[in-house]
Formats: structure tokens, C-alpha cells, sequence
């Protein structure tokens, strides 16, 4: 586990805000900011987010339905999605794509939570707590 795993899974459970999120992400070079997007792709992926999450993961992150990652979201299979919208260039779209993405798998998490590990199980990012 790295910091930015736990950042990430933080942000995403809720257990860390958002606005500490985005101070975080802009702070990273523009390169580990596209790493960063690239991870949170590949933890959406395995989430098994899907088309479904889509407008709630909208919803949550705060972002328009008009902007740039949340209309890419809706508009297609998702993996096919999320690779553009990780690489969307400009600070202010990978800004947004940041929030989009963290949204994204608070959603397809808690689905995989309360669907395949109710009864307990080994995932590190799911025994997290505020604080740590």
C-alpha cells in the first residue's frame, strides 16, 4: 500500500475530503497527476464499475452533467469511457476527471461491498477508518 492508494480509497469511502483530495492532486506534477488518474481507473475497473454508476458517481462528485468527463461517462461502455476521460489534458479537466473517477469508485465499491465481501473479507481498503 501506498500513500496515494490510501489517499484514494480514503477519498472515496468518504473518510477523507474532498477539498484535502484536490489540494492533494494539485500538488502532484502533471506526469503523477496522469498516473494518478490511470490508477484510479484501474481501481474503478476492478470495482466493476459500470454503465449504472454513471449518474450517481455525477451526482456525488459535484461536477455538471454538461462537463467534458461527466458527458463521457454516460455515453458508452464504460471502459472504453474511462480511457478517454484519463486522458483529458487540460489542468482543468483532469481536475474534474480526478473528482469524477474518486466519485466513480465510492460507487462501484460500496456495490462490491455490500454484494461480495458483506460477511467480511481481506481487501486493506475496506478496513480503513477516519484517522489513520
Amino acid at each position: 500500500m501506498t500513500d496515494r492508494d490510501l489517499i484514494l480509497n480514503e477519498l472515496a469511502q468518504g473518510l477523507r475530503p474532498m477539498p484535502h483530495g484536490m489540494e492533494w492532486f494539485d500538488g502532484l506534477s502533471p506526469e503523477e497527476q496522469s498516473e494518478t488518474l490511470l490508477f484510479l481507473r484501474h481501481y474503478c475497473e476492478q470495482a466493476r464499475a459500470g454503465e449504472e454508476d454513471g449518474p450517481e458517481s455525477i451526482r456525488r462528485s459535484g461536477l455538471r452533467p454538461t462537463h467534458t468527463p461527466a458527458v463521457l461517462l454516460v455515453r458508452g461502455p464504460i471502459n472504453h469511457q474511462l480511457g478517454k476521460i484519463v486522458s483529458l489534458a487540460p489542468l482543468d479537466e483532469r481536475r474534474k476527471a480526478f473528482r469524477l473517477l474518486v466519485a466513480l469508485l465510492g460507487v462501484a465499491d460500496e456495490r462490491r461491498r455490500e454484494h461480495f465481501c458483506a460477511d467480511g473479507c481481506g481487501h486493506w481498503w475496506h478496513n480503513l477508518s477516519a484517522g489513520e
